[in-house]
C-alpha cells in the first residue's frame, strides 16, 4: 500500500510502526457552525483511507479532535474565538453551541457512511494535557511571554516550516507583527490570556495566568495522549499545511525530540466558480441544504470518488446531478443481477480494484473498474455481485443494500402506467409529458430493461 506523504512530497510504501496496527489522527471540526460540503470532502477522503487500511487487514486506532475552544478568526493569533462568535450569533452559551454543532457534525458523517473515530477528544476536556505540554516547551526554553499570552519561538527550530516548505527568512523580513511583544512573524500562541476588560465564557487558570489554549497545542497534546509519538498517519485539509500542521510539528518535536507522525496526508479543496468553498467567504452549502434539493447524501460521496483526493474538485449542481444519476444507474444495475455460476475473472477484477485503491487511494480508477465489471458479459451475475460487494466495503455507496420500500401514491402509479402504454405505442411526446407530471408530484421514474421504477426525488 502506497500513500503520498506531504512531508516528503513522495509516494511511500506504508510501513506501520507496530505490525498490523495503524495509529491515525484526523483533524476534526471547529464546532461553532455547521460543516459545509467542502469540509465534508476531507472527512470522506479520510474515511476512504481508514476503510482501505481495514481492507488490507490493519487494525486502525483512529482519533479525531473536536475543537471547541481556541481557534481564532485569524491564523495570526488575533481576532475572536470562533466559539464566542457562534455564541453571539445565536445568543447561546459557547458550551451549548459546541454541543449542538458537534451533534450536527456526527449526524452528517453518519449520513455519508463515514466511520466514526474510536476516540472523540474535545479540546476543553484536555486542558490539563495542553498545559503540561506547554510546561515541557517552557523547560526547553522554546517559549516567551507577551502581554497577550505565551508564545512558541519558532527560531529555536532550524527546520521550522518543513511540512509546507516555508521560506521562513523571507516571511520574517519586513513582516508586520500585529501582536505587541511577538518576536517573529511565524511565532504562535500556546496560551492566550483572557482580556483584562472582560470575562470569556471559556477560560481556565494556568501557571501563566487565566486564559485559554492556542489552537495548535490541542492536537499535539491529544494525539500524544492517545497515540504516542511518533504515530503512523496524520490527516487533514490542505489548508492545514502552512500553519496548523506546521505548528503541531514544531511544538511536538521541540518538546519530545521525536516526530509527531511519520506520514502526513492532505485532501484538496472543493471549489466552485468563485474558488475555494469557505465559511469566511459566506459559503455555507451544508449537507442538509443538499438533502433539501432531494439529493441522497451518498450522491455527494459518489461525486467525491470521481476525483482523486489530492486534486481540487469542482462542485456544481450539474456535477451533482451527474453523480446522482450515475449512482442510481449503478444501483439499479446491481439490483437486476441474478445469482448463477462462476468464472475465473473475479480474482483479476478484485486485484485491479485493490491495486487502484492501494495506489494512494486512486478512487477514479477503482470506480472505473467497477463499471468495467458491470459491462463484462463474460462474468456471471453472481460474480458481479461478489465483486461489487467487495468494492463497496470501501466505497460505501450502499450498492447491494435493498432500498426501503416507498409507498407510491395511486395517482403517480396511474401516470406511470399511462406512460408505459405511451412508450409501447412509441408516443414519445406523451411519454415525456407524463414523466414531467410525475416529476411535478415529487417523484422520478427510471426505465429498466424490463419495466420501470418509481422513486421519491
Amino acid at each position: 500500500m502506497k500513500l503520498c506523504n506531504t512531508l516528503t512530497r513522495k509516494k511511500e510504501e506504508l510501513k506501520p510502526i507496530k505490525k498490523g496496527v495503524i495509529g491515525l489522527y484526523t483533524c476534526g471540526p471547529t464546532v461553532y457552525h455547521y460543516a459545509h460540503i467542502g469540509n465534508l470532502r476531507t472527512y470522506i477522503f479520510e474515511d476512504l483511507l481508514k476503510r482501505t487500511l481495514i481492507y488490507n487487514g490493519f487494525k486502525v486506532r483512529h482519533v479525531m479532535n473536536i475543537t471547541d475552544v481556541g481557534h481564532l478568526t485569524s491564523d495570526q493569533d488575533t481576532g475572536e474565538d470562533k466559539m464566542e462568535v457562534g455564541a453571539k450569533r445565536e445568543n447561546k452559551s459557547a458550551w451549548n453551541i459546541a454541543k449542538f454543532y458537534t451533534k450536527a457534525f456526527q449526524q452528517d458523517i453518519k449520513k455519508l457512511n463515514i466511520l466514526p473515530p474510536d476516540i472523540w477528544c474535545k479540546a476543553t476536556s484536555h486542558i490539563k494535557e495542553q498545559i503540561e505540554l506547554i510546561k515541557q516547551l517552557e523547560k526547553k526554553r522554546c517559549t516567551y511571554k507577551t502581554e497577550d499570552g505565551i508564545y512558541f519561538d519558532t527560531s529555536k527550530l532550524k527546520d521550522y516550516g518543513k511540512l509546507a516548505r516555508l521560506d521562513t527568512q523571507g516571511l520574517q523580513e519586513g513582516a508586520r507583527i500585529d501582536i505587541k511583544g511577538k518576536k517573529h512573524k511565524t511565532d504562535f500562541a500556546l496560551w492566550k490570556f483572557s482580556p483584562k476588560d472582560g470575562k470569556r465564557q471559556m477560560e481556565w487558570k494556568s501557571p501563566w495566568g487565566t486564559g485559554f489554549p492556542g489552537w495548535h497545542i490541542e492536537c499535539s497534546a491529544m494525539a500524544q495522549k492517545y497515540l504516542g509519538n511518533p504515530f503512523d498517519i496524520h490527516c487533514g485539509g490542505i489548508d492545514h499545511i502552512p500553519v496548523h500542521h506546521t505548528n503541531e510539528i514544531a511544538q511536538t518535536e521541540a518538546a519530545t525530540g521525536k516526530p509527531l507522525a511519520n506520514i502526513w496526508m492532505h485532501g484538496a479543496f472543493l471549489i466552485d466558480k468563485e474558488g475555494k468553498m469557505s465559511k469566511s467567504r459566506g459559503d455555507m452549502l451544508t449537507l442538509a441544504a443538499v438533502e433539501e434539493k432531494n439529493y441522497d447524501p451518498l450522491a455527494y460521496r459518489y461525486l467525491c470518488l470521481t476525483t482523486h483526493y489530492r486534486v481540487p474538485l469542482t462542485f456544481s449542481w450539474e456535477a451533482l446531478d451527474g453523480a446522482k444519476n450515475a449512482l442510481n444507474h449503478l444501483r439499479e444495475k446491481v439490483r437486476e443481477l441474478k445469482s448463477s455460476g462462476k468464472t475465473k475473472k473475479v480474482a483479476i477484477y478484485l486485484q485491479q480494484f485493490k491495486e487502484a485503491i492501494n495506489d494512494d487511494l486512486n478512487t477514479p480508477v477503482a470506480l472505473a473498474s467497477v463499471w468495467d465489471v458491470m459491462k463484462d458479459s463474460n462474468l456471471t451475475d453472481a460474480d458481479k455481485k461478489g465483486i461489487i460487494k467487495e468494492a463497496d466495503k470501501i466505497f460505501r455507496l450502499n450498492l447491494t443494500k435493498k432500498p426501503k420500500e416507498e409507498k407510491i401514491p395511486a395517482a403517480v402509479h396511474k401516470l406511470a402506467k399511462e406512460r408505459a402504454t405511451a412508450r409501447e405505442n412509441k408516443d414519445w411526446k406523451k411519454s415525456d409529458e407524463l414523466r414531467e407530471k410525475i416529476k411535478q408530484l415529487g417523484y422520478a421514474i427510471e426505465d429498466t430493461e424490463t419495466n420501470f421504477r418509481i422513486r421519491k426525488q
